[in-house]
């Protein structure tokens, strides 16, 4: 069965590297009812007539083709300007998975391999230590791998949880004050993992550590490699750190929800949680980057492709398929509500691969998909799939931190609710 499987991904991936250049069609030329599509709109403009939300962008793509994309109302909740589709989104930890494939560039090219340590490119991890339960502070036993880097499963933390002792000193450090990556790797190396490396899955800084493997072992800075390696040559004109002074009139304000108020409070668009936007050299592969709904497409696309675009090849459909294979030894359950990124509800239905998060089985998953989607999303509500089988994208656009609204899983049924020719048999 598991050579099935992976025959069946590499030929969806084959599949769609045929495909047509990205354009805009008719629903129905690719099986798939516009009226049905029409209610992703109806969706999110509830949404905002509630005052849940201030704006969305939702789109959806199949076989390269562009069936749905639509941007529903104002920039902010204090600024009443139609959204426009060429907004200028905070993307957050859909920085994670660009990240990756900046990491499996380098694989493909001999540079590391997945067993690798850590330490071999990053030595400031050579002597880790590890908080055990008993409260004490012990050498790690087991080297951290560059495969345990790209899937959490590194013992690192982010800090998040203000109960737990490794998460506090997290926090205390300041990690996100600092002036680069190398600073950031000193702190993060200062302090003890929360488990040895392996053990189980914690989502965490470890992306981070993959941007500074990506700057050591190319010797350039990430943002540069990323420039040069990714969002050049696919075109992601709009895709950066810092949001240039001419496009920064597209750049969103952020919001949070008042829970208490039930109302949608506006917070500032320069400086935010993690980073800042303008003048950063704090380059966070885990959460640092601002995008377009269009050039998140573009990079979706060419992993739908197998690792090509436009003539442009990134990655290979071999490395591509690896990569959105479940990289987790069995199901280990993570907690949380609503759209943050920690949500992947690991085990029930899915697990993780190198830089995604994978659907394994979607009845287990209790919402409509496909095995083997691959997919992330963005602390401040965005959120994207591929769909290898259905030859699907779908992207969400919003700008709200921690989001307790169900948009992803309600995006999923309306999405699939609008297919009339399955890929699938």
């Amino acid at each position: 069965m598991k050579r099935l499987g992976w025959m069946l991904l590499a030929l969806a991936f084959s599949v769609s590297a045929t495909a047509a250049d990205l354009r805009e069609a008719p629903a129905d030329e690719v099986g798939m009812s516009a009226e049905r599509l029409d209610r992703i709109t109806a969706m999110a403009q509830g949404y905002v007539d509630e005052g849940k939300l201030a704006g969305v962008i939702t789109l959806v793509a199949r076989d390269g083709a562009i069936v749905h994309y639509e941007a529903v109302g104002n920039r902010g909740v204090n600024d009443d300007r139609p959204l426009e589709k060429d907004a200028l989104f905070r993307i957050f930890s859909m920085t994670k998975p660009i990240t990756a494939v900046a990491a499996m560039i380098l694989y493909e090219e001999g540079k590391f391999q997945l067993s690798d340590p850590v330490s071999k490119f990053v030595p400031e991890f050579e002597n880790l230590t590890v908080l055990g339960d008993d409260g004490v502070i012990r050498p790690a036993e087991n080297e951290m791998t560059m495969q345990q880097l790209l899937s959490h499963t590194t013992g690192l933390s982010y800090g998040f949880n203000p109960a737990d002792a490794v998460d506090q000193r997290y926090q205390a450090a300041e990690l996100w004050s600092s002036k680069d990556l190398d600073e950031l790797t000193e702190k993060i190396a200062a302090m003890p993992l929360k488990f040895e490396p392996g053990a189980q899955w914690h989502y965490s800084v470890a992306v981070d550590i993959t941007g500074v493997v990506v700057e050591r072992i190319s010797g350039q800075t990430f943002d540069v490699f990323l420039k040069e390696r990714i969002f050049d040559p696919l075109g992601m004109e709009d895709t950066f750190f810092n949001v240039p002074e001419d496009k920064r009139d597209r750049f969103l304000p952020n919001h949070t929800w008042d829970a208490e108020n039930e109302t949608l409070v506006q917070t500032g668009s320069d400086e935010d949680v993690f980073v800042g936007y303008t003048n950063t050299t704090l380059f966070s592969g885990g959460g640092g980057l601002v995008s377009t709904t269009m050039d998140y497409l573009r990079f979706c696309e060419m992993l739908r492709r197998g690792g090509e675009l436009d003539g442009v090849r990134i990655l290979g459909p071999k490395t591509v398929a690896y990569m959105a294979t479940d990289h987790l030894p069995g199901a280990i359950n993570a907690g949380g509500a609503g759209e943050r990124p920690a949500d992947a509800l690991l085990g029930n239905g899915f697990g993780f691969g190198l830089g995604f998060g994978i659907v394994t089985d979607p009845v287990a998953a209790r919402v409509m998909g496909s095995a083997g989607e691959y997919n992330w999303g963005g602390a401040a509500g965005t959120v994207f799939w591929i769909d290898p089988v259905e030859d699907l994208i779908v992207i969400g656009m919003i700008q709200l931190m921690g989001s307790p609204w169900p948009l992803r899983a309600e995006m999923k049924t309306l999405t699939y609710q609008s297919l009339t020719d399955l890929q699938a048999p």
